[in-house]
């Protein structure tokens, strides 16, 4: 079963390196719900989702959760989306802020909403995992950034500018549910290149509304 389950994407997901991966998601809102989904989708057997938030009425548009999902722990319920999908997949529920303390897996996907945060993820974690990478959205504009080897983790640092120079945008332009999960198949991407030891895209910028797509050589 377990053969059949993953053998459409057996070319392209190499199943012996995915089995060593525990893959830590750090926010489960718009973007990082998706990125769990996908996980386990494809075959992750460990994930740890750290978020403290619990579901409101907005998350219903732009992150997918239902409305009997309303003021659960995020964690709580993508856990049980994400079981239902594969029920031999191991989760850890952190309801809680991500902590320097925190322990996590050897893959950790950033899906925070403050550029305070990420700084403070990447402070704690920039030695201790084997692959990093970060999704930002802001209306139709998404990006990516992969850390997995010495140059783009020194590219990494230059991304995370101060919380002042943010750009602002109105509250009702923050996000979609689609541009959330392009952010998250193009992490997908990058992680299931480097589980097959290809190059990886270290930094992708994508305007959907401009049709734009922008990379990074680093």
């Amino acid at each position: 079963m377990s053969n059949e389950r993953y053998s459409r994407q057996e070319d392209i997901v190499p199943r012996q390196r995915i089995l060593d991966c525990k893959a830590t998601v750090i926010g489960v809102g718009a973007i990082g719900r998706q990125v769990a989904i996908q996980l386990t989708a494809i075959g992750v057997p460990h994930i740890q989702l750290i978020d403290f938030d619990k579901v409101d009425l907005s998350n219903l548009t732009t992150q997918g959760y239902m409305y009997k999902d309303l003021k659960r722990p995020k964690v709580d319920v993508t856990a049980e989306f994400c079981r239902e999908i594969n029920h031999d997949l191991q989760v850890e529920i952190v309801l809680d802020k991500f902590k320097r303390s925190t322990p996590v897996g050897n893959t950790v996907f950033c899906c925070v909403d403050s550029i305070v945060a990420r700084k403070h993820i990447w402070d704690a974690l920039k030695d201790k995992v084997n692959f990093f990478v970060d999704g930002r959205m802001s209306a139709e504009v998404l990006r990516v950034i992969t850390a997995y080897d010495e140059k783009s983790r020194s590219h990494y640092p230059t991304t995370l500018f101060t919380a002042e120079e943010a750009h602002i945008g109105p509250c009702t332009a923050k996000s979609t549910i689609y541009c959330a999960n392009i952010a998250a198949g193009f992490m997908l991407a990058q992680f299931t290149k480097y589980l097959r030891l290809m190059p990886v895209d270290p930094d992708i910028q994508i305007n959907l509304l401009a049709s734009e797509i922008n990379v990074t050589m680093v």
